[in-house]
């Protein structure tokens, strides 16, 4: 049976509840209710009650869209929360989400633990950038994927409101940027990457997950120093900790595997997909 890494909440973060298809989230101190698919189990307190102490609800219209409807009158201009020192924004989106994946939790304390300013991160499929503030604030040297430029904008946004600089920005693919770093024979000390379960590259190039993982891993694994890191997430059901482990063996010398988790407040335990950290 897999390890379960459970990650915690902080202050500005609760996973207040979860069940029937949706989970019941405070950032700050406003509350959302999300679709959430792991969430097949019935919840503590029922949807009504819910909708009670919510200010939001993001309505599913099909697989990769939808609507925000306010429940409750509230200000979302200029919407932060704190994670330690740093100040991160939050929006509304199309998809769902709001900017911030709360289970990276774990991730960050990794990261802070890991670094030093000596270091050297490269974060791939970087998204609103929390990994790459978080890294920046240990004083490491920082580089920053992603194939969107909306999200690239947010996260130097983020970077800014949490008083952090240079970090460098890449608007790039990621997995053809890690490919021209290992022409470059540039290395790095820690590599993290949660690549989405289906992308679209810079030339609205197509691809999946469980097609590129092999290639992923292998050359994020050759930008590695000695004794260099690799962090991967994955949140797709056609990608198991067997094929991660199949695609990762012959590049590590250390490898952890385990599924990731969160507890709510109501007791309710939400999958959030699997995690490899892996040591050259």
């Amino acid at each position: 049976m897999a390890n379960k890494v459970f990650s915690s909440d902080w202050n500005d973060y609760e996973l207040i509840d979860a069940g029937d298809g949706r989970k019941l989230e405070r950032w700050g101190n406003i509350i959302t209710i999300r679709p959430e698919v792991q969430a097949y189990f019935k919840s503590e307190s029922s949807y009504e009650e819910w909708k009670k102490i919510a200010h939001l609800e993001f309505i599913q219209k099909d697989s990769k869209s939808g609507k925000w409807e306010f429940l409750k009158e509230v200000s979302i201009e200029n919407w932060q929360i704190s994670y330690k020192s740093l100040i991160l924004n939050l929006e509304l989106t199309k998809f769902k989400h709001v900017g911030i994946f709360p289970e990276q939790a774990t991730n960050w304390e990794f990261i802070i633990e890991t670094l030093s300013p000596s270091s050297k991160m490269l974060n791939l499929f970087a998204y609103t950038g929390v990994a790459s503030i978080i890294g920046k604030a240990t004083g490491a040297d920082v580089t920053h994927v992603d194939s969107v430029k909306q999200l690239i904008t947010w996260a130097r946004k983020n970077m800014e409101s949490s008083q952090q600089k240079n970090i460098r920005w890449i608007h790039e693919d990621a997995l053809k940027f890690a490919q021209r770093e290992v022409k470059r024979e540039n290395k790095y000390d820690l590599i993290i990457m949660d690549p989405p379960a289906w992308g679209i590259g810079v030339k609205n190039e197509k691809w999946k997950i469980e097609d590129k993982l092999a290639e992923l891993i292998s050359t994020a694994s050759k930008l590695l120093n000695p004794k260099g890191v690799l962090i991967l997430n994955t949140y797709s059901p056609k990608v198991e900790l067997e094929d991660i482990k199949l695609h990762s063996s012959s590049f590590f010398s250390r490898i952890e595997l385990s599924e990731l988790w969160k507890k709510s407040t109501s007791g309710k335990k939400l999958f959030y997909g699997h995690l490899m950290r892996a040591w050259k």
